[in-house]
């Protein structure tokens, strides 16, 4: 009776070991392969799968929903010998889970070293300026040229985003290096140009000075001429004229003295007809 008990109870765990690997519950979102044997049998869909067990297996489990891959950052070297640093971000689907267990050992690595590897390509074939500022093109190259490959592993890559390009910490030191030389010489450049500007404007002004001081004297010299032939022509007299002229302007040179802050002292010639006199006397030698 024991015995028959014991045997009862074996064949009931055994019933519920063969259901339990026979019976497969796929959740959605997911595809199994199953191998019969060692070798690929089918595929469950989500909901409620029978397989033979002990026969039959399941193989791998495969998620259908998007997959996200990061790709790790690195060093890649451009065409002008500059280091910058790339990382970015992988969004795919597997829409053939039988190629991509068994067409590639590992899809998602492969996949990973797949865009490192073209990323490198793609940047070493552009210079730094270029690949600073041309993220969308290196994006949609980056695509084009991984697509065909993946395809073959049964993975469709829905999108590639470049997160991150800078220069290394070093050629961020070069640049901006070059950078404070570049804002220093510009500021030289522009101090002399400045300097030059004034000089030139300057000479412009003592030149247009001058001119107008030598009209000025023209204009006077003409005036003064006109008045003592003017002056003469009524009197009669040519001396007299002549030292009426240089007496006004003598008085009027001395009144300026006056009223220069650097004059002390004023001297006026005690009989101012006779140093005119003589003045004219020396003018006419």
């Amino acid at each position: 009776m024991i015995q028959m008990l014991n045997v009862l109870v074996v064949l009931v765990i055994l019933v519920i070991i063969t259901i339990y690997k026979g019976v497969k519950i796929v959740p959605q979102g997911e595809e199994w392969l199953v191998e019969k044997l060692g070798k690929f049998s089918k595929v469950l869909h989500p909901g409620l799968n029978v397989i033979i067990p002990y026969i039959e297996s399941v193989r791998a489990k495969v998620s259908t929903r998007d997959i996200i891959l990061d790709v790790p950052q690195q060093e890649v070297i451009t065409k002008d010998n500059a280091v910058i640093l790339t990382n970015a971000i992988a969004f795919i689907k597997v829409t053939n889970p039988v190629d991509a267990i068994y067409g590639v050992e590992n899809f998602k690595l492969a996949i990973v070293n797949l865009i490192m590897t073209t990323l490198r390509s793609i940047i070493g074939e552009m210079k730094l300026d270029e690949a600073l500022s041309s993220r969308d093109h290196i994006k949609s190259k980056l695509k084009e040229q991984i697509i065909d490959d993946v395809s073959d592993w049964g993975v469709t890559v829905k999108s590639v985003e470049i997160q991150d390009i800078s220069p290394s910490k070093s050629m961020q030191e070069s640049m901006e290096r070059q950078a404070a030389a570049e804002r220093e010489r510009r500021a030289i450049e522009t101090t002399a140009e400045g300097n030059k500007n004034a000089t030139i404007l300057e000479a412009e002004g003592k030149l247009q000075a001058a001119k107008k001081e030598a009209q000025a004297q023209i204009a006077l010299a003409d005036a003064s001429s006109k008045a003592i032939e003017m002056i003469s022509q009524k009197i009669g007299d040519k001396e007299l004229p002549a030292m009426f002229l240089l007496g006004d302007r003598y008085i009027n040179t001395l009144d300026k003295m006056t009223q220069s802050q650097n004059s002390k002292f004023i001297v006026y010639p005690a009989d101012l007809q006779t140093a005119i006199k003589g003045l004219m006397g020396g003018l006419k030698k």
